[in-house]
């Protein structure tokens, strides 16, 4: 390919990531974070419990967890645009549901539908997606995508706070479904390009998923990460203020250090970013499997360094997403690739939605102390399995 064609080409990947990146903040501000400034309205008027109130959003991540494997599957075969198209065409009706929602059943339905939203429309399927179109040279376009993503909290924390004052709870989740109809699902019917249907054969990997042994063992290694990672990171994004002040911190020094987080993400993806994808992803694997550790280790200590530790934190899961997406491409090839990322991403999920709860008992039976050495001891786990996945390639590799 000449010059031209390839400033062409890089044009047209520019234009995709950023209509999918602004889908992307849109997708995770109104699902993800949402519940974090609409739980207390919630509760305020209707009365129902917090726990309960923010257990719709476990809810929602159970439902994305079902779908994913079946997301997969389907971008393997149509490719991702109708599959995006739909994310945000589920995640308008299921605001849409929750804002009408006078009953309980009602509020938990449209969660569960914004979680097959969610299934269909947050990192891991566009992640396949964009494997699907790039095959082997995605990993650029994949962490040029999670540096839009890591924007997602930072412009719908205070544009929800702002819909919030103007329209209530009700209203801002009703203009949310707005703006999944009227921008999100046009950027990707016109973003997004239509691919040809892969064939249904007797070979089609999207649907058998041909695995070596060896390669088993590797996709169980990757899922393993990809659980304890969502456990540790999950009990830290709903608990962090409660155990930072635990540990004899002002509130006001625990949202401070808590702030740090975004900036020390998207700084970890800039330095990923500049080896331009010189170094394999299971390198990026390592570093942030490891800051993460070292991060939660110091603060489960209690030593006097938690700005350190917090900067490791989140320069390790900033690098995370991205290694999430760039390893599996790279060690089982872009034609497995959209499967694949829908069978990982249903373990992961899971883990997610248990995590609340999970750490919301740890602090109430055992306290803080306690729960900051079971979400280290995660995080440690989380390392010692990347080592592992790291050997099965030093192995794959010296056996040809």
């Amino acid at each position: 390919m000449g010059a031209e064609g390839q400033a062409a080409q890089a044009g047209h990947q520019g234009r995709v990531i950023s209509a999918l990146g602004l889908v992307q903040i849109l997708n995770w501000g109104s699902s993800y974070y949402l519940m974090a400034v609409l739980a207390q309205p919630i509760i305020a008027e209707t009365g129902w419990p917090l726990p309960v109130v923010v257990g719709a959003l476990s809810v929602a991540l159970v439902a994305a967890a079902l779908v994913s494997p079946l997301t997969g599957r389907l971008i393997a075969r149509h490719g991702g645009r109708p599959v995006l198209a739909a994310a945000s065409v589920l995640l308008a009706a299921g605001l849409a549901v929750s804002a009408m929602a006078s009953t309980l059943w009602a509020f938990y339905l449209g969660w569960a539908i914004i979680g097959l939203g969610m299934g269909a429309g947050l990192y891991d399927p566009v992640f396949a997606t964009l494997g699907r179109l790039y095959r082997a040279d995605a990993r650029r376009a994949i962490t040029t995508l999670t540096l839009w993503g890591g924007f997602a909290s930072t412009v719908c924390w205070p544009l929800s706070t702002a819909l919030l004052d103007g329209l209530g709870w009700r209203g801002t989740a009703l203009a949310y479904a707005g703006l999944h109809l009227l921008l999100s699902l046009p950027l990707t019917l016109f973003a997004v390009p239509k691919e040809p249907q892969s064939p249904r054969g007797p070979t089609q990997s999207a649907d058998n998923l041909p695995l070596t042994a060896p390669e088993r063992r590797a996709f169980c290694l990757m899922a393993a990460i990809l659980v304890s990672m969502g456990l540790a990171v999950t009990m830290i994004s709903v608990h962090l203020l409660s155990l930072l002040q635990s540990q004899g911190l002002s509130f006001a020094e625990a949202v401070a250090l808590g702030a740090m987080i975004g900036p020390a993400q998207v700084a970890g993806r800039l330095v990923d970013m500049a080896g331009r994808g010189r170094h394999h992803p299971i390198w990026s694997l390592l570093f942030s499997c490891g800051a993460v550790a070292l991060g939660l280790v110091l603060l489960a200590m209690n030593l006097p360094m938690p700005a350190l530790a917090m900067i490791l934190y989140g320069a390790g899961n900033g690098v995370f997403s991205i290694a999430r997406g760039a390893l599996p491409l790279a060690m089982f090839g872009p034609a497995r690739y959209p499967a694949l990322m829908g069978r990982l991403a249903r373990p992961a999920l899971l883990a997610q939605a248990a995590a609340p709860v999970l750490g919301g008992a740890l602090i109430s039976r055992f306290g803080p102390a306690s729960t900051w050495a079971v979400i280290a001891a995660l995080g440690v786990l989380c390392f010692a399995f990347a080592l592992w996945l790291k050997a099965w390639r030093t192995e794959s590799v010296a056996a040809g």
